[in-house]
């Protein structure tokens, strides 16, 4: 496929090209990256939304499965280092350093509360019988020490569902790669194939939990929930 140079008037969303100085459009054309252009990476927000600001810009996405992942914004080299320049002198004000302790103590308090909200969450719907409240605070804890953390990419961490099913989904990933041999299958790469175990492997899982929410005992030995937790308390527990 043929590229072609382009001066861009107005500001798009592209994935990588077959070379480096090369994207795609949506519809599947290669433009080449004009010669004064630069590729800002990711990982500073306000140079990246101040240069995207600034003028034209090309953002470059890769989509994974169904995940997107950022490769960086296009954009002239001297805008790119104006804005850089700029950023630089702002952020070594006293101003600036106290609106970075501020912020970071509000993220602090906000990510204390989320954890405790999303902990309730998953004790509500482990539901566990009283005689077994000891387990189930042990598993709330295990579960949101592995899914809540900012960055974690993990369902608890997205929006897009009430909290009540965040804490759901994240408990039976946890049990899935904790009391099942999900990590260790070899699945054919059939559509559907993956799906279709997990769905049993949940409810496998289902079951687990099923028996902690009567009234029978349960055999601490032998429960993959209760072996699961005690291996990860000594992992906790080594120097």
């Amino acid at each position: 496929m043929s590229t072609k140079d382009q001066r861009p008037g107005d500001s798009r969303v592209v994935s990588p090209g077959f070379a480096e100085r090369v994207v795609r459009t949506a519809d599947g054309q290669e433009l080449r990256v004009p010669d004064d252009w630069e590729l800002l990476p990711p990982g500073d927000a306000a140079l990246t939304r101040r240069v995207k600001a600034g003028g034209p810009s090309w953002t470059v996405q890769e989509k994974k499965g169904r995940r997107t992942f950022s490769k960086g914004v296009w954009a002239p080299a001297d805008r790119i280092a104006a804005v850089r320049a700029d950023l630089v002198v702002e952020r070594s004000t006293e101003s600036y350093a106290r609106k970075r302790q501020a912020d970071a103590k509000r993220r602090e308090r906000k990510q204390h509360e989320y954890v405790e909200d999303f902990n309730a969450a998953v004790l509500a719907f482990l539901n566990f019988n009283a005689r077994h409240e000891e387990i189930a605070a042990r598993l709330a804890n295990a579960v949101a020490e592995h899914a809540t953390p900012v960055g974690s990419g993990t369902v608890a961490r997205t929006q897009r569902i009430p909290i009540e099913q965040r804490a759901e989904s994240a408990v039976i990933a946890w049990l899935r790669h904790q009391t099942t041999a999900y990590d260790n299958m070899k699945i054919a790469r059939v559509k559907g194939k993956r799906r279709e175990v997990r769905r049993m492997l949940a409810e496998e899982s289902r079951r687990l939990l099923a028996g902690y929410r009567g009234h029978g005992d349960v055999d601490a030995q032998r429960c993959p929930l209760q072996i699961a937790l005690q291996a990860a308390q000594h992992k906790d527990a080594a120097p």
